[in-house]
């Protein structure tokens, strides 16, 4: 089951539709997959490294402001699996999911045994990435932990603008580019905004790269197999001004699941159909969706009955 369900009408909209976090969490806890996509980020990050983490020496004090940040919002809304012990500039932090504690002293890089970033990144499922807040150079992606990417890198990525990095999907820089940079620009401390973005893969796999887009291209979905084997994912994406430094916090929290186990209704395969068929055919290819269009419209029309 996921936790949100995007489609809220039947007609495709090109918006951001962010809303202000409010009381909820900037990190969540899936426990049923905590250990398994925990682990599958140390194997990513051990085999590659540069390809999922990447970060230089003068970003270090916007990722302590990352460990900060995240550790307190964690061990508040998570106290059951984690605890945080400060005294001073000297951090405990316990993590009972993964029967691990750490002691580090806040703000000394050396007493972590990796960055910041890359340390914080590993207890928690979303990926985390780090813009400069700086409007003047266009808030460049500077920072990231980004093992779970949907059909990105971060060699792609790292140093491009806001702007720049949104530069291949279509229609976004008609329609959202202006109002986006204002929302980063007029982002506040301590009022965090978030939002969820979707889309429909034909493979399960989390770290979806470039490197993998072959898989996509060779799955055959047809009307007897898509509710199986198409997926929908969602991505629960929090965007924060960080405390001390200004930067731009982006985290991203990604769940799937196969259409059969979300379309509980006929009005929920008549909302995803209307959004899909209304949706530019320039967009549809950016997410993959051209590729099993109409096995997908058979099987949500066989649904919406």
């Amino acid at each position: 089951m996921l936790p949100y369900f995007p489609f809220v009408d039947d007609t495709f909209k090109m918006l951001m539709g962010v809303t202000a976090l409010h009381d909820r969490g900037l990190i969540e806890v899936d426990s049923e997959r905590y250990q398994e996509e925990i682990a599958l980020k140390q194997a990513l990050l051990a085999d590659v490294y540069d390809q999922y983490f990447q970060a230089s020496l003068e970003t270090e004090p916007a990722q302590w402001d990352v460990v900060e940040l995240l550790l307190q919002d964690m061990a508040a809304r998570y106290p059951h699996y984690f605890e945080l012990i400060i005294d001073g500039k000297q951090w405990t932090w316990r993590n009972r999911l993964l029967n691990d504690e750490t002691r580090f002293i806040l703000g000394e890089s050396a007493s972590l045994p990796l960055p910041p970033l890359d340390w914080v990144g590993r207890q928690m499922q979303e990926d985390l990435l780090i813009l400069s807040g700086n409007a003047a150079d266009e808030m460049p992606l500077v920072a990231g932990q980004l093992c779970f990417p949907n059909g990105w890198c971060l060699d792609d990525k790292m140093g491009k603008s806001f702007l720049g990095i949104h530069h291949e999907v279509p229609l976004f820089a008609h329609y959202l580019g202006r109002s986006s940079s204002l929302l980063l620009e007029r982002l506040k401390p301590e009022r965090p905004v978030w939002r969820v973005n979707w889309s429909l893969k034909a493979t399960p796999r989390l770290n979806l790269t470039p490197h993998f887009f072959s898989e996509e291209q060779e799955a055959h979905l047809i009307l007897e197999n898509i509710g199986t084997r198409c997926f929908l994912r969602l991505e629960r994406q929090t965007l924060s001004r960080l405390p001390r430094t200004g930067c731009i916090l982006f985290t991203i929290h990604t769940y799937q699941a196969p259409l059969d186990t979300v379309i509980e209704s006929a009005d929920v395969a008549r909302r995803i159909a209307g959004v899909v068929r209304t949706m530019p055919e320039e967009m549809q290819r950016y997410k993959g969706i051209a590729l099993f269009l109409d096995p997908l419209l058979a099987y949500l029309a066989a649904k919406e009955i």
